[in-house]
């Protein structure tokens, strides 16, 4: 980074925060889901962090730069807690703004998550949902560790799947991003906020994959590390402590914003992808619970 951008970074406001990282431990890894629940097979650990406030050098970030932009993106959506209603509208407003961010041929949406630092369980029966848990479109808690929500080795074969699906009979891409669009719609300030890593700051060689299994109950003990088809699932990667992380939040995000930040940019150059991960912010007086919503999508380049 030249001197002028760590100048620029360096005269910011800073919080103090515990960020969570994977720890030596078991070789099996898998983050089990289920409604309200996510339970990690991983020993982690906390490690004091600095993290940097960007809400007054916000044009300072992009994509390119350090993979993660905050938007304007007014949203139509009046209740989140309206399964039918996030449905109806939120993927096509997705699928736009990300376009526009990338200038992406074609931008699929996939799944939508809502998270709150609040009662879990009180806002799943306001929602009104009694079925088996789907991790579509679900509520759980903020994630807890340091991670990114994809596994580099499997990101190929899952962007041609979403591709052909898309655009059927469609003529290819040369590249594809997968991201997220994170929305924190409860008043601002927020208890427990999404830090971001610098994409820059971040070796190629960082990372282990955890593998995601969505049950309708968690396994204990011995169960969770028992054979399983784990080579077919969805995984995530997750880190391990390097002090030259660089970290990042805005403070008093508005429901009129959205992050934008890469899962899997398969140029992989750059800010290729970015850690992340929820932390609380106690630096604001009067904190309010978070409640949140984050969608996936792959922008492809034809």
């Amino acid at each position: 980074m030249s001197a002028q951008t760590l100048d620029i970074e360096d005269n910011v406001r800073t919080v103090e925060a515990q960020l969570t990282y994977l720890l030596p431990g078991p070789d099996i890894n898998r983050r089990f889901v289920s409604a309200g629940v996510e339970v990690n097979t991983g020993s982690y650990g906390p490690f004091l962090t600095t993290i940097r406030d960007a809400r007054t050098i916000r044009d300072h970030f992009t994509l390119e730069r350090q993979g993660f932009t905050l938007l304007d993106a007014p949203t139509q959506v009046r209740d989140f807690a309206d399964v039918e209603g996030v449905e109806r509208v939120y993927p096509g407003e997705v699928e736009r703004y990300v376009q526009e961010a990338t200038g992406a041929d074609v931008v699929a949406a996939m799944g939508w998550m809502v998270r709150t630092s609040g009662d879990v369980a009180s806002r799943q029966k306001k929602r009104g949902v009694d079925e088996p848990y789907q991790h579509r479109a679900g509520v759980q808690p903020p994630a807890g560790e340091v991670h990114v929500d994809t596994d580099p080795p499997r990101q190929l074969k899952a962007a041609r799947r979403m591709y052909e699906k898309a655009r059927p009979g469609g003529p290819g891409f040369k590249r594809f991003i997968i991201s997220s669009f994170w929305r924190t719609y409860s008043p601002p300030p927020q208890d427990c906020p999404l830090a971001l890593c610098d994409g820059r700051s971040v070796r190629a060689d960082e990372g282990t994959p955890n593998v995601l299994w969505v049950v309708d109950k968690i396994p204990e003990g011995d169960a969770m590390f028992a054979p399983m088809d784990d080579e077919n699932q969805m995984a995530a990667a997750i880190f391990r402590h390097n002090p030259d992380h660089r970290w990042w939040y805005f403070s008093n995000m508005v429901r009129d914003e959205a992050l934008l930040f890469k899962f899997h940019d398969s140029e992989q150059t750059g800010a290729w992808r970015v850690p992340h991960t929820a932390f609380w912010d106690t630096s604001l007086p009067n904190a309010q619970p978070r409640e949140s919503i984050e969608c996936r999508s792959i922008a492809f380049f034809e």
